[in-house]
């Protein structure tokens, strides 16, 4: 049964397309006001005789009066809405206009056909035949109002010739009996025709309204979305900043404490707790990856460079893993030269080998690389559970796992292959993916061949024992826990330090220190950033001291900034043999310098 709304609501249908049939029929009306008027004219000259001048003028008066009548009326209500509600209303009003129009025409076979004359009677019938026939066209969209023209007009001259009481008029009376029935046969079809296509516009109206509502309430979606990722992302990146601050202050402190006595229980502590804070350190280094990766501060730097050696670092690092859980690591040697950035290329392999390793239960790990069409396909394969078609391009989405609704944390964050396909698009390398459930998967990264030979690659030197330092440093960061812990390893390394907690601190503690390195926090309080307190010292200073950023912000146009600045930057937490190196290197710099000359950071 119909919701009490329906029939409600196609009796409001069907009043809304019969005042547009209405509305449709009196825009015709006035192009046939000009044609009428002369045609009568027309008749009145050609027929006229002394004994029907006065009639066919009267009968022209009359024509040229209701078609002008009519005109005005349908100009005059076409200037106001047509409504839903003054469709019966208009449909009566067109009736008794055009039955008075039709009758009108129809008195020409009255006034004006001479039975005496062939010439004269096929004349005025031929143009009332035709007055019909190019009504059809004009008044056909209200078929009501057709046929009450057509009746009337080709009645009247039906009832004229059969009145005559010849045959052959007789005769013509008939056959205008079945014209009349083969209009308004043909006026049903035109009028059918005209209602679906004011049925088709309105309904095509309502869809086009619909998918403005449809597309308002995708826009709505597409904006509440992109403020979710908003919000997400400003949530990721102070998450990140606030972790990294404590876990970067761990990792120093842990430094200092293992340059202390310690006895072999304290030392295996010691350990346990650095592989806890290299965990944290290694996720949020995952978090900083990808937020560069938005951020897009990275930038690819191609250069001839052998692949063999960094197949080989990444399996010295991540077979102790494979190890650890029976899995079968394997490399095998390449000796082709790529053209691209191998840090870039480094750390989508190394995404790569970490996501198979992760997800290998069973079997093994196979890293290599072959010739394909002029260019290296590197491939890493692995036995592991597979990826079902479905999915394959789901997983390159950030923090989508497979098989961890647990999210446990050795299985990382879901970011490794989103990196990783973020990292082929800068290097321009397509990056696929042929996977069986079960069965195991094959990424493969496609690199060009590079067109001259590697650079000589310099012997790694064993590790060595971290040289002290003997610089001023002066230290500026607004969080207490790490200007304490970062102090303490300073003096460790054998550095002058002084820490301030902001750039008015700084600015008063630096013509005591007379400081040769600036190391700054890049987020300080009040507003102010790292940028900012190191081009202040620089200018109270006179000269372009060295200097060197830390920073634990992930948020994408804090990168940016933080690039654009031209200072050296580093991320928390900084693990502390590679901030050594780095105050190694300023160190050397400084003494390279010759006195008073300003030594680039």
């Amino acid at each position: 049964m119909a919701s009490p709304a329906g029939p409600a609501a196609a009796a409001d249908t069907e009043r809304l397309i019969r005042a547009e049939q209405a509305r449709l029929l009196m825009g015709n009306m006035g192009s046939s006001l000009l044609p009428a008027i002369v045609v009568a004219l027309l008749l009145v000259y050609t027929l006229a005789t002394p004994d029907n001048a006065v009639a066919l003028r009267l009968w022209c008066g009359a024509v040229i009066g209701s078609k002008v009548f009519a005109s005005w009326d349908a100009r005059r209500l076409l200037r106001a809405p047509i409504l839903p509600e003054h469709a019966d209303r208009l449909t009566r009003r067109l009736i008794v206009l055009n039955a008075v129009d039709g009758a009108a025409w129809g008195a020409l076979a009255f006034a004006g056909l001479d039975p005496a004359s062939a010439a004269n009677s096929i004349l005025v019938v031929a143009v009332l035949a035709g007055i019909v026939g190019n009504s059809m066209s004009l008044l056909s969209p209200v078929l009501p109002v057709f046929a009450v023209f057509c009746v009337f007009e080709l009645g009247a001259l039906a009832a004229k010739v059969w009145s005559l009481g010849d045959l052959a008029f007789q005769a013509l009376g008939m056959a205008v009996l079945v014209y009349l029935m083969s209009l308004l046969s043909q006026g049903r079809n035109s009028s059918r025709a005209a209602r679906a296509a004011i049925q088709l516009r309105f309904d095509n109206i309502e869809l086009i309204d619909q998918l403005r509502v449809e597309s308002g309430r995708a826009q709505r979606a597409l904006r509440a979305a992109e403020q979710a990722n908003l919000a997400k992302s400003k949530f990721l990146a102070a998450a990140s900043h606030d972790l990294r601050q404590p876990i970067h202050a761990q990792g120093l402190f842990l430094e200092v404490l293992a340059r202390s006595p310690l006895t072999p229980a304290q030392h295996e502590v010691l350990a346990s707790a650095r592989s806890a804070s290299e965990a944290s350190a290694s996720m949020l280094h995952t978090l900083l990856d990808f937020s560069r990766i938005e951020a897009g501060v990275v930038e690819a730097h191609p250069a001839p460079f052998r692949l063999q050696p960094l197949l080989a670092k990444i399996e010295s690092e991540l077979a102790p893993q494979a190890d650890a859980k029976g899995l079968i690591y394997r490399t095998r040697d390449s000796e082709l030269v790529l053209q691209s950035d191998p840090a870039l290329v480094e750390l989508v392999l190394r995404n790569l080998v970490s996501n198979a390793v992760r997800y290998t239960e069973r079997g093994g790990i196979l890293v290599g690389c072959r010739r394909h069409a002029g260019a290296a396909v590197v491939e890493v394969w692995d036995t592991g559970i597979g990826i079902a078609a479905g999915q394959q391009q789901e997983i390159f989405q950030e923090f989508h796992q497979l098989g961890n609704p647990e999210r446990d944390r050795q299985k990382g964050l879901g970011l490794g292959l989103s990196i990783a396909r973020g990292l082929a698009r800068i290097l321009d390398a397509p990056l696929a993916l042929a996977s069986r459930p079960g069965r195991g998967s094959v990424f493969r990264l496609t690199l060009p061949l590079a067109l001259r030979a590697a650079p000589a690659e310099a012997d790694e030197a064993a590790p060595q024992q971290l040289r002290p330092l003997a610089m001023r440093v002066l230290l500026i960061d607004d969080d207490a826990i790490v200007r304490a812990s970062m102090q303490a390893l300073l003096r460790e390394w054998g550095c002058d330090c002084a820490a301030a907690d902001g750039v008015e601190q700084a600015l008063a503690l630096a013509p005591a220190l007379r400081p040769e390195l600036i190391v700054s926090d890049y987020r300080l309080r009040g507003q102010h950033t790292g940028a900012e307190a190191i081009a202040a010292l620089r200018q109270q200073a006179g000269r372009a001291l060295p200097a060197l950023l830390i920073t634990g912000d992930t948020a994408p146009v804090r990168l940016r900034e933080a690039r654009n600045s031209g200072v050296p930057l580093l991320h928390k937490p900084v693990a502390p043999a590679q901030l050594h190196r780095e105050l190694a290197r300023i160190a050397a710099a400084l003494q390279a310098a010759p006195a008073g000359a300003d030594t680039p950071a």
